[in-house]
């Protein structure tokens, strides 16, 4: 079940997570989305013996295997990661002349990994889609290229987790509204309640899944990221 992926996750989501979903994974800078996304992936993946592809425009992949091997999480075989390095590489092979259509690029390597382990693909992640939008040329009519971008990730049976950079108190209508287009928000933050600091995490919502809409305070140690429970107004949980 994918919320036990998580240790504490139960607390948050009273029913499980069932695909298709396209979840936004937002917050500030060094709220842990990233980690939130590596956790809740690989240990998923493991227990289940499916399979996952992790998509990265942001760092190298030596990067994200240093800071999977710091948190002292185990990449599973059955999770692929793939980088910006691997986009750019085919794409100059295909036709160095001609700019990519990133979401189509996406798509193919989608239909590619479906063709390779049908059903057992069950996990995607973007990371992120700041980054994507950076190396798209044709910004017009973005409502609807994001439209059918989730929805292809929807026909593909996938739990999706697209992660996006988000200010301190950002809304839900996010750049090109795709907060009105995904199945789920999940919002990681800083909460300075008091003068502590608290790192939270707290569903915004999520179609077709009974959850709290409380924070809860996360912590990252050896393994990962663990929830421990509600963040109260006195900053204690």
């Amino acid at each position: 079940m994918l919320r036990d992926s998580i240790k504490g996750l139960e607390k948050v989501f009273k029913t499980d997570i069932d695909p298709p979903k396209v979840i936004l994974v937002t917050g500030p800078p060094g709220s842990m989305k990233t980690s939130f996304c590596y956790t809740f992936m690989s240990r998923y993946l493991k227990h289940s013996g499916k399979f996952g592809l992790y998509t990265t425009l942001e760092e190298p992949l030596d990067s994200h295997l240093k800071n999977l091997k710091s948190l002292g999480i185990e990449v599973p075989d059955n999770m692929q990661i793939s980088d910006f390095t691997d986009l750019r590489e085919i794409d100059e092979v295909l036709d160095p002349t001609e700019a990519t259509n990133y979401l189509e690029f996406v798509q193919k390597m989608i239909e590619h990994f479906k063709r390779i382990y049908g059903d057992d693909f069950v996990m995607f992640a973007l990371d992120s889609l700041g980054a994507l939008y950076s190396l798209m040329e044709e910004v017009t009519d973005m409502r609807k290229k994001m439209f059918y971008f989730f929805k292809m990730l929807r026909d593909n049976n996938l739990v999706s987790l697209v992660v996006m950079e988000r200010s301190i108190g950002g809304e839900s209508a996010l750049l090109g509204n795709e907060g009105f287009l995904v199945d789920g928000i999940i919002d990681l933050g800083l909460d300075r309640t008091r003068g502590k600091l608290v790192r939270y995490l707290r569903v915004e919502k999520m179609r077709a899944c009974e959850h709290s809409m409380e924070k809860h305070a996360i912590v990252l140690g050896k393994g990962g990221m663990a929830v421990l429970g509600p963040v109260f107004e006195s900053g204690e949980l």
